[in-house]
């Protein structure tokens, strides 16, 4: 559990907007009504409570920024000294010295204009001490304007900080720049931490996570160091100095065997000796990286004698921490970050090491011996001198064996969009899971569905077929109820010719319902728009002359036809003249077209109806009442027209006097009342 949070520290504003804040804030919850006429004790009390409201915001508000900051000498000396290192010591408790200065001269300020308050002899003479205190305090408050500003930055880079719990178990990663310390922790943690192939990278302090044994481990990548003194290094080195000295962690010193880092192994060596004072009480593993450029077995000798004398100093602080001597296994570990050879045992190790000496820590303590008295291992005495090893039936090592086999045949669905193509061109399949009876049935085509039947078992082959031939028939039927003749009366030649007529129809009637089928969004033109004029009398003339017969009649029938559409309009000024007369024109039901009849029934019926006559239904006793409402209806709607409503709901009654507009400033009294 992280013990030190500085992401909530409150934002400290610079010295202009600091005064803005308090100040408006005096304003908008004092009272800011006072008249001359008052008593002069009320005005005294009237600015004295302006003076003290503002001397109290100014006291909160800097007492906050002194008590969110961290205190040096109250902290883990980790963090203490991380500050002192980022930050310089001096200078960070000469803000805060000068925020608590400012604090108490705002204090002996409001006190010592409340006291002049209290013999104010008249109005402005109050307001002109009321004014001398809070500029007075302002003043102060805009000295310290550069303090505040210094506050402000170390406290966005406080928030920056990682998150590090000194308490915790804790992996630290040293060693020159660019020797794989990055590359390690990203292999390791969730931590992200930016690798490239240069020299100081990582300029500041990482912390990743990972688990082991169940338990969680947190990982610190540090800065690279340089072969020098203390007084030379940087803050970016003086950052990874402050985590080896102050934090209880397992250091893994990293060591490029290959050179490729820029710094030899002599180099490196001398930099282990130099900071080993700071591995003292702790694991220390020296962990040789890159090993895929260059093999530990491939050193020079003397190489390889600076890396044994390294891991001889590794040993002796394995031998004062009490551990065993011949323990070297787990001191000196090869791996390569490149292709992951021996990163999992490094971690394990390191966490191991870390471990053991915790539990060796916690029972050397005398916490122990109170926890002790509480534990009881039971350990099962032996019945009999007969050895009992555990035993996995064969069943069961048989499914196993069986699973790892299907799992090694199984391909996913990766391997089969390479193999098929790639992306773009392979499409899984989202049938082949289900569950039928016959896996054939798998890519079949879906049937579609109309009223819960399979529109495919209703589908017929020969449907075109008979769809003909019941057009053809449906033809001949029309053709029969158009005019009836008696056949046995006609003479051959015309016989022929009616079955030639009755032919050509049927042909006309099947062409019209292809065209009216395919045609799916054209429009069906009525014949007055025939432009290319293919149905006309003469044409009709000209096929019947073709056929042998006289078109004489049927020529003559069809201009009459026309000439009557076109007298019709004439007609009806004539009937409608009739209507109004009142001779209503009687329609003989026998009348051919229903359309006709309708049109004379509601020429009959076109008379229009006085407002004032009472309809059955209406709820008037007669013509009278029904006008007298009628005048009454009339006189609301010019009313409403005026002003513009639509109707008798709306109806808009504002409010005259707003509270948020017209209730004002408070004066001298409650605040629970706005």
């Amino acid at each position: 559990m992280v013990q030190y949070n500085f992401k909530k520290i409150t934002v400290v504003p610079n010295g202009k907007d600091f005064v803005d804040i308090i100040l408006s804030r005096t304003q908008r919850q004092t009272p800011t009504v006072v008249h001359k006429g008052y008593a002069i004790s009320r005005i005294r009390q009237f600015y004295m409570r302006k003076v003290k409201y503002t001397q109290q915001n100014f006291h909160e508000k800097l007492s906050t920024i002194i008590d969110e900051f961290p205190r040096l000498d109250g902290i883990h000396p980790f963090y203490g000294d991380l500050l002192h290192v980022l930050y310089n010591k001096d200078h960070y408790k000469l803000a805060l010295g000068q925020i608590n200065t400012a604090r108490n001269l705002i204090s002996k300020i409001a006190k010592d204009y409340v006291k002049l308050l209290k013999y104010g002899d008249s109005l402005y003479r109050c307001k002109c001490l009321k004014v001398a205190a809070l500029g007075r305090m302002c003043t102060v408050i805009k000295r310290v304007g550069p303090s505040l500003a210094y506050l402000e930055q170390v406290r966005q880079h406080m928030a920056r900080l990682p998150s590090i719990d000194p308490n915790s178990r804790t992996i630290l990663i040293c060693g020159y720049p660019n020797v794989g310390k990055s590359s390690f922790i990203n292999k390791i943690s969730r931590a992200d931490v930016d690798v490239q192939p240069y020299a100081f990278t990582t300029k500041s302090l990482f912390v990743g996570h990972t688990d082991y044994k169940y338990l969680r481990y947190q990982v610190i990548d540090t800065p690279g160091i340089l072969d020098r003194p203390f007084e030379d290094r940087n803050i970016i080195e003086m950052c990874s100095i402050t985590a080896l000295a102050h934090l209880r962690a397992a250091i893994l010193f990293f060591l490029d065997i290959s050179g490729s880092c820029g710094y030899s192994i002599a180099q490196q060596a001398a930099l282990f000796h130099s900071i080993k004072s700071l591995f003292m009480n702790k694991p220390l593993i020296i962990v040789c990286n890159k090993t895929d450029l260059q093999p530990l077995e491939g050193l020079s000798e003397e190489d390889t004698k600076l890396v044994m004398e390294m891991k001889d100093e590794a040993l002796k602080t394995v031998v004062g921490q009490g551990g065993e001597a011949t323990n070297d296994e787990g001191v000196l570990l090869k791996m390569s970050t490149l292709t992951e050879d021996g990163v999992i045992a490094v971690k394990n190790a390191a966490c191991e090491r870390l471990l053991n000496q915790r539990v060796e820590i916690k029972m050397k303590s005398k916490k122990i011996n109170d926890c002790l008295n509480r534990f009881h291992v039971a350990v099962p005495k032996p019945r009999d001198q007969k050895e009992r090893p555990p035993c996995i039936p064969p069943a069961v090592l048989e499914a196993k064996a069986k699973q790892a086999a299907e799992k090694e045949k199984r391909k996913t669905e990766k391997d089969l969009e390479n193999e098929n193509g790639g992306a773009g061109v392979y499409s899984a399949s989202l049938r082949k899971n289900h569950i039928l009876a016959n896996d054939e049935w798998k890519e079949d085509i879906l049937p579609e569905i109309l009223d819960g039947h399979n529109v495919y078992d209703f589908v017929d082959p020969d449907i075109l077929h008979r769809l003909e031939e019941l057009e053809r028939e449906e033809g001949l039927r029309e053709g029969d109820d158009d005019f009836e003749l008696d056949v046995d009366e006609l003479t051959p030649e015309q016989q022929e010719a009616l079955a030639e007529i009755r032919k050509k129809k049927s042909l006309l009637i099947q062409q019209h319902r292809i065209k009216k089928s395919t045609a799916e969004s054209r429009p069906t033109v009525p014949r007055k728009f025939d432009k290319e004029r293919q149905f006309t009398s003469e044409r009709m003339g000209r096929d019947l002359s073709r056929l042998g017969l006289d078109a004489t009649l049927a020529v003559n029938r069809a201009r009459s036809k026309s000439l009557s559409k076109r007298g019709r309009k004439r007609e009806r000024s004539s009937e409608r003249g009739d209507a109004a007369d009142g001779d209503v024109m009687e329609i003989d039901n026998n009348t051919p077209s229903k359309k006709l009849r309708m049109r004379s029934r509601s020429r009959s019926r076109s008379v229009s109806r006085p407002p004032t006559e009472v309809v059955p239904g209406e709820g008037f006793k007669d013509s009278a009442q029904k006008s007298q409402a009628i005048k009454k209806a009339k006189k609301a709607f010019k009313m409403r027209n005026k002003d513009a409503r639509r109707g008798e709901a709306d109806r808009v009654i504002g409010n005259l006097k707003p509270k948020h507009l017209f209730s004002g400033k408070r004066s001298i009294g409650k605040t629970q009342r706005r």
